[in-house]
């Protein structure tokens, strides 16, 4: 198993590329099965979860193939012969279960475990399955299994509006209805970047898709979407943890910059929050760069759906918050107990106290290097973050979990002048 090792204290500063989002890559994966022939997709990040749904993909009978060295990856469906998504791949990532409406809208039938998740929160499919049935299809549960049909073979359409608001029960609407008989509609979409650059997918292959980008998508399905190349979009999570990295880690008055970055997929809130620190952040068309200030403000946020500000980046809020000089808090009103990662910042003389859905942060106080454990993606990063302000050394273990969505992260902190490196460990050896 990897670990990582970093010494604090050290000022970044220098230039960063950012990857192409993972969130976003997955269901233009997903899409992929939809065609008519080979699709090439770009700038698709090297990552633990690429690799594992490009497994559940080529259960089905599709060609999948990644160019490592250009970051593409092709998908040629044509051979699909399997409607299926085995529990022991699925388990691994919750969103293989796109496969749902990737499989209904190719083949009007699929067989689907029911997946696993991370370790907070329950993130149930229960949207996903309700969308689905409003489009006309048969679910039964077998043996942890979602085993879906279309009758007549293909869906004829219908309905719905999401309580709440769900980017992954969105995308799977939106790839069984593309190849629907008749029109759907979808009230309270999800309107995240993720999901407005998939819908520009799914056009390019031909979906009659409008309204994207809006609360309210209608979909007229199609007889069959062809294939075609499509670019992925910068990941704007990696984007929002390197920028609050430079606002606790930055030289005052030394800008970082970040590249193949649009800072537009963050939403507003974030920006606006990350200013009202003192931060200096310039925005580009693809690029930002960051000043961090000579002592940081605690500015208090709360996590909301897009355009609010992201629940994928609150823990690294929290250790932003550590770095201030005052009190503040962290709300979050996505996943109530995505607070795994605390306990592992009190290791790290963090002074953070969970009352209920929010975290109170006292800042000022040292942060000491300590051995602590990933917990889950973001968690990780968040001990990372703290590891780079620390006294001292920091052991940051199981950093699988960091693979899963940062692709090549102590590469690129290293070149912004970071201390850290990665070890291999043997979690169950006694201490020497």
């Amino acid at each position: 198993m990897d670990r990582l090792v970093i010494e604090g204290g050290r000022p970044l500063t220098g230039v960063a590329t950012i990857s192409g989002s993972k969130n976003t890559a997955l269901p233009l994966m997903a899409a992929a099965l939809l065609a008519d022939g080979v699709v090439s997709l770009e700038n698709i990040p090297a990552l633990r979860d690429i690799n594992t749904f490009s497994r559940v993909i080529a259960v089905t009978g599709t060609t999948v193939d990644y160019q490592l060295e250009k970051r593409i990856v092709t998908i040629d469906p044509s051979n699909l012969n399997r409607p299926e998504a085995p529990y022991e791949l699925v388990k691994r990532m919750r969103a293989s279960f796109y496969m749902l409406g990737a499989l209904l809208g190719r083949e009007g039938r699929a067989r689907v475990s029911l997946p696993g998740g991370c370790a907070w929160g329950p993130r149930p499919v229960d949207l996903h399955l309700k969308g689905i049935e409003a489009l006309g299809a048969e679910i039964a549960l077998e043996q942890g299994y979602v085993v879906a049909s279309a009758p007549g073979g293909r869906l004829p359409g219908g309905t719905f509006e999401l309580n709440p608001s769900s980017v992954g029960a969105t995308i799977n609407f939106l790839l069984a209805a593309s190849g629907a008989r008749g029109s759907s509609c979808l009230k309270n979409a999800a309107t995240e970047p993720d999901v407005e650059v998939f819908c520009q997918m799914l056009t390019a292959m031909g979906a009659r898709l409008s309204g994207v980008g809006t609360r309210t998508i209608e979909i007229e399905g199609v007889d069959q979407l062809h294939a075609t190349t499509f670019s992925n979009c910068p990941d704007r999570i990696e984007l929002g943890t390197f920028m609050i990295a430079g606002a606790i880690c930055g030289a005052p008055g030394s800008a970082i910059r970040f590249e193949n970055a649009d800072p537009t997929h963050l939403g507003e809130c974030f920006i606006d929050v990350l200013r009202q620190t003192g931060t200096e952040l310039t925005l580009g068309e693809h690029f930002v760069e960051v000043t961090a200030p000579e002592k940081l403000r605690p500015v208090s946020i709360e996590t909301g759906i897009y355009p609010g500000f992201p629940t994928d980046l609150q823990a690294q809020w929290t250790v932003l918050l550590a770095c201030t000089d005052g009190n503040a808090k962290v709300n979050e009103t996505i996943y109530y107990d995505r607070f795994k990662h605390i306990p592992e910042l009190r290791r790290m003389g963090i002074n953070a106290i969970i009352v209920g859905s929010e975290v109170v942060v006292e800042g000022g106080k040292p942060i000491q290097g300590a051995q602590v454990m990933s917990t889950d993606l973001r968690a990780s990063v968040s001990l990372v973050l703290a590891g780079l302000v620390a006294e001292g050394q920091t052991t940051v273990l199981r950093v699988y979990h960091l693979d899963r969505g940062y692709e090549n992260l102590e590469g690129k902190l290293s070149a912004l002048g970071a201390a850290i490196r990665r070890e291999k460990y043997d979690e169950w050896a006694d201490p020497a």
